[in-house]
């Protein structure tokens, strides 16, 4: 369990914090496992760790052994309530405009239940379920086969290009990509797979590349675009309130390309009763939500 928990967060110190353990002990678990498999589990660079390959080995096994105890345990004491931690890779969009109404009946249906979100970018998500350090993370990008991983699209992401009213672009009755070439365009940092796609488009072709200004976060370019800083594409859900309110105007530009949310955990991973729960009550959220919008 130590291992598991140090590999997820890769910090000796929180995850001593988080099972309740002294530091110390948790340095000397990990120690004397090294020393039982005579192989270093984790390289250590000043104050950060990361998994080595024989730790990153070791982990699907780790995750299984613990899964066969847990499995165990509730067929010898009968079903127990869910509970357990559960460490989730997702982005600001998806968090702040898409998963309160799933966070919020997990907080009181399944209390004993520990979600940590993990804020990052798809390559970052990918990279740490590939990895094992996250359980299951959400996507935002086209439909795209990840090795050693396993997929699930839970629905299209529309994508909208916005300004502010007053900005010069606003009154247009059609945009081209020459025409988006020459303003600033406000973005999120590179890795985010509609910021990359969009990007490219505005690269194809002869002239100067788009002048990309980046902020970091979603709601710091939602109010760049406010105050007319220049133009976004963005998720048609994180701007819906600011669109219906006229603080931002569509622009008639359609994106040759489509992203879709998606849920992603490791394949091969032995799926724990809670994280096949979150994956079932994942989708079904979603669908129920698609529902209700149509």
């Amino acid at each position: 369990m130590t291992f598991q928990k140090v590999a997820a967060v890769l910090s000796f110190t929180r995850a001593a914090a988080e099972l309740s353990y002294a530091q110390s002990s948790v340095t000397s678990q990990i120690k004397h496992l090294e020393a039982a498999l005579q192989t270093e589990l984790f390289d250590r660079l000043g104050g950060r760790i990361q998994l080595t390959d024989a730790g990153q080995r070791l982990l699907p096994y780790a995750e299984q052994i613990l899964a066969l105890a847990e499995e165990a345990q509730n067929q010898l004491t009968g079903v127990r309530e869910p509970a357990g931690a559960l460490t989730v890779g997702t982005m600001e969009s998806i968090t702040s405009y898409r998963l309160p109404p799933l966070l919020e009946m997990f907080h009181y249906r399944y209390p004993r239940i520990q979600l940590t979100l993990r804020p990052s970018l798809c390559a970052e998500t990918r990279l740490a379920l590939q990895q094992g350090t996250y359980d299951v993370g959400f996507l935002m990008e086209q439909q795209v086969h990840h090795q050693g991983l396993e997929t699930v699209v839970l629905a299209p992401e529309p994508l909208v290009l916005v300004a502010s009213p007053s900005h010069p672009m606003a009154c247009a009755s059609r945009i081209t990509v020459p025409e988006l070439r020459r303003v600033t365009v406000l973005a999120t940092e590179p890795g985010c797979a509609y910021r990359d796609l969009f990007e490219a488009e505005l690269s194809t072709g002869p002239g100067e590349p788009a002048s990309f200004l980046e902020f970091g976060t979603i709601e710091a370019i939602k109010r760049g675009a406010v105050a007319g800083l220049g133009v976004s594409l963005i998720p048609e859900v994180a701007v819906r309130d600011a669109l219906s309110a006229g603080s931002l105007v569509a622009l008639p530009w359609e994106p040759p390309f489509a992203v879709h949310t998606q849920l992603a955990w490791r394949r091969g991973k032995r799926l724990s009763r809670e994280l096949q729960l979150f994956i079932d009550e994942t989708i079904r959220a979603v669908q129920e939500a698609g529902s209700a919008a149509a």
